[in-house]
């Protein structure tokens, strides 16, 4: 009997020892990893193309003509910031060069009115020439009444071509 209560005791003891609640292991501290988004560069907005000036209707060196008074070949106050504008483009594009062709109306004869547009197209020579254009970079020739815009014989044809046109080397 003794023997059984030995056995049962050390088998309770057994029990008791296995009873015991089991340890939590340590759960280590890691940082949690978030999943980055991938690095994507800053998208910059498009550029608008550069127009070159001469092409570019909203610049002030896409208009060609330089208008005249009637037997006139000063240049009016309200062409000088136009043919400013061309004598400044020439003289920061030095490999550039024009052809400034003068126009007459038909009123007068041939000779006239070829000596006329001369002087026009000398005019707008020597005033780029005053902003920085070179002289080896304008050549002045004359049309006379040779190429006339308009057609007409009113006061809106003549003032037409009453012109030098500005025309650049390759157009």
């Amino acid at each position: 009997m003794m023997k059984k209560s030995l056995a049962s005791l050390a088998l309770l003891g057994l029990l008791a020892a296995c009873a015991s609640t089991p340890k939590e292991a340590p759960v280590e501290s890691k940082p949690v990893e978030t999943a980055q988004a991938p690095v994507v560069a800053p998208v910059k907005p498009a550029e608008p193309a550069k127009l070159d000036p001469l092409k570019d209707p909203n610049n002030v060196l896409s208009k060609r003509g330089i208008y005249f008074d009637y037997d006139k070949y000063d240049i009016r106050a309200d062409q000088q910031a136009l043919v400013e504008a061309h004598g400044r483009f020439l003289a920061a594009n030095p490999n550039r060069s024009v052809r400034v062709e003068g126009n007459a109306d038909d009123r007068g004869s041939r000779e006239y009115n070829l000596a006329l547009g001369q002087k026009r197209a000398e005019a707008v020579r020597k005033a780029v020439a005053v902003v920085g254009a070179k002289e080896s970079q304008v050549e002045a020739t004359s049309n006379g009444e040779e190429k006339p815009r308009a057609t007409g014989a009113d006061e809106a044809s003549w003032a037409e071509n009453r012109r030098a046109d500005v025309i650049y080397d390759g157009e």
